[in-house]
Formats: C-alpha cells, sequence, structure tokens
C-alpha cells in the first residue's frame, strides 16, 4: 500500500480546496464556497481570485493541523492546473509551486474533470470498469466512457449551456440567489402538484449530446407572459415558482437521463457514475438511479460535499500520480482550457 502524504489545492472557480490525502484516504478537508458573487448573480473571476489568495493559506494551515502534520511530512503537493478560471487557477498553482518548492517535494498538476471521475474514491467505493461517467456541474456537461484510470473517451457534451449555468440563469430570473441549482432542486423535491411543462432538447444525430439553451428561452417566455418583471426578476407568486422549478428540474433530469440511457445502449458499462455540483440534486439522482436500476447496474455518484469542487479529489489523482513518478515541472502554466480526453467518439 502506498502510504504516501500528498496535500491536494482545488481553486478552478469559487470554491476554495485544500486536503490531506494519506494512502489515498482522505483524512482532512476543508473547502470554502466564495458566498461574496451572490449579490452578482455569478462568479466575478477578479473577486474570485482574490477571494483565493485570502482563504487558501489558512486552509492549508487547517488541513495540516486537522492531520497533525506539517509541511516537511508531505511527499508531494498536487493542484488544478485546468481548465478553469485562469486567474483562480493561477493562485492555486502559484501557492501549490511555492510549498512544494520550500518542502523539496514534488508538484502535480491535476485536470479538475478527471479529479471529478475518481472523487467516488474517497467514500471506499471502488467503481466497476469500465464505467459510464456523466459529470455536470455549473461549468461542464459531459459524458464520458471510463475504461481505466488514465482512459477516457468522449462521448459527448453539452453544446452551449452547462446545466449548471441553466439554474443559475433561470434562476435569477425567478428571484433565487446565486448559485441556484440547490434552491430550485430544493422546491422541486418538496413540490407534491403538478409541474409546469417544459420542452426536452433531442439532438438528432448526437444521441450523447445535450442542449440547454432552449429550455432556458422557454422559460423566460413563460415568465414573460405570466409575471410582472421587476428589474431582472420576475415576482412569482411562491406556489407557481415551486411547480415552475419541478419542471425545469424534470426537463433536466430527462435529458441528461436520456444522453446516458443512449450511451449504454451503444456501449457496455458495469456502473454509472454521476459527479459535479449539479449531480448532488436529489431528482437527477433519483432520475438516473432508476433508469440504472432498470437496467441492473449500480448508480454510484459521491455524497454533496465530494460532488462539489473540493480538495480531496485533487489530492486523490496527485496520490495516484505520485505512485508511477508521474510529477511536472515547476515551468508547466495553468491551462483554463485543459482538455482531458485522449480519444473522441
Amino acid at each position: 500500500m502506498n502510504h504516501s502524504v500528498v496535500l491536494g489545492i482545488e481553486t478552478s472557480c469559487d470554491e476554495t480546496g485544500a486536503a490531506l490525502i494519506v494512502g489515498g484516504k482522505l483524512v482532512a478537508d476543508r473547502t470554502t464556497t466564495q458566498v461574496l458573487h451572490e449579490k452578482y448573480g455569478g462568479v466575478v473571476p477578479e473577486l474570485a481570485s482574490r477571494a483565493h489568495e485570502q482563504l487558501l493559506p489558512a486552509a492549508v494551515a487547517g488541513v495540516l493541523n486537522d492531520a497533525d502534520l506539517r509541511i516537511t511530512d508531505l511527499d508531494a503537493v498536487a493542484s488544478t492546473y485546468g481548465p478553469g478560471l485562469a486567474g483562480s487557477l493561477l493562485v492555486g498553482v502559484s501557492f501549490a509551486k511555492g510549498v512544494a518548492a520550500a518542502a523539496g517535494k514534488p508538484w502535480i498538476a491535476v485536470n479538475h474533470l478527471e479529479a471529478h471521475l475518481w472523487s467516488i474514491m474517497l467514500t471506499g467505493v471502488v467503481p466497476p470498469l469500465p464505467f459510464l461517467a456523466l459529470i455536470v456541474s455549473g461549468g461542464h456537461t459531459l459524458l464520458v466512457a471510463v475504461h481505466n484510470f488514465g482512459d477516457y473517451y468522449r462521448l459527448g457534451g453539452t453544446r452551449d449551456d452547462a446545466a449548471g449555468e441553466l439554474f443559475d440563469k433561470v434562476g435569477r430570473l425567478m428571484g433565487f440567489p446565486f448559485p441556484a441549482g440547490a434552491a430550485i432542486d430544493r422546491e422541486a423535491s418538496e413540490f407534491q402538484g403538478s409541474p409546469v411543462e417544459f420542452p426536452r432538447a433531442r439532438l438528432a444525430g448526437d444521441p450523447f449530446s445535450f442542449s440547454f439553451s432552449g429550455l432556458k428561452t422557454a422559460v423566460l417566455y413563460y415568465l414573460r407572459n405570466r409575471y410582472p418583471q421587476n428589474g431582472n426578476r420576475f415576482d412569482i407568486p411562491a406556489p407557481e415558482r415551486a411547480a415552475i422549478s419541478a419542471g425545469i428540474m424534470a426537463a433536466v433530469a430527462d435529458m441528461l437521463a436520456d444522453g446516458v440511457t443512449n450511451a449504454c445502449d451503444a456501449g457496455d458499462y458495469r456502473a454509472i457514475l454521476a459527479t459535479g455540483g449539479v449531480a448532488a440534486s436529489r431528482v437527477i439522482k433519483k432520475r438516473l438511479g432508476d433508469m440504472a436500476s432498470q437496467r441492473g447496474i449500480p448508480f454510484l455518484t459521491p455524497p454533496p460535499a465530494l460532488c462539489t469542487d473540493n480538495g480531496g479529489m485533487i489530492g486523490y489523482i496527485g496520490w495516484r500520480r505520485l505512485a508511477t513518478n508521474q510529477y511536472h515541472s515547476l515551468s508547466i502554466p495553468v491551462d483554463p482550457s485543459a482538455q482531458l480526453f485522449s480519444h473522441q467518439l
């Protein structure tokens, strides 16, 4: 067993995360979501970078204290180098390189998307290979065939908005605070009536991809035709807002399930994995779980804290890379558009 100690740092967007992985297990984790973006209705890149600068030193010191370890106990430092916001990535990578250089330890550059694929490992669950992964978050909606560690095929992805981006945009119209996905999901989960019916986009000739822009437009027109507008939001009675939320969640869950179903029909997978912040949705988890159950294969998803961006998933990839001496030069820059795939179908 590789008992190496790896510090993982995550700063790709608006979560500031630090964690310690010891022997492949998560022993300490501190993640802070930057609430300062709420009043702007979205992530402000410059403010996110400054917040990472303020929050990251305390997060790293905190996890070391939680695990009763020192910098000199580390065997490697891993950090997200992309994809993500350039300024945010730069803060985390610069800090990680500094710690690695000061401790005389290797630095490992981690792809944020690859980290999501294996975050389930932090729960002790080992997904059987090959498995089908749906990464669904504020910035990404991807279907990935995972054949082994490091062997990934891109099956499809969103043509426009990511699912989480859709929730934030329509949520702002409906008066929800940013980020809006959790609030929409909560109202949808608790709603007992008939949801508002919205269209489901299906892309001819591309059964593994998604499009959410049409749903966004349909919600906007629905609101415009029924409710008075107050600034950039509409005044919607609470019961009706719940019905709208339920309709939006049902449409997104159906579209995601369609893509996953099509991929399962075209391949032979031993499990379905959903990860990323939107995968914490109760509505989406139930829809995908029911679909997997009908097929007789496991549906796996990390707990909400590990679905969202966190340092633990970064540290785990670093731990895996360290085991095979896959270090990186300190001269490697951040890559906001970093690619995960060596193969694409």
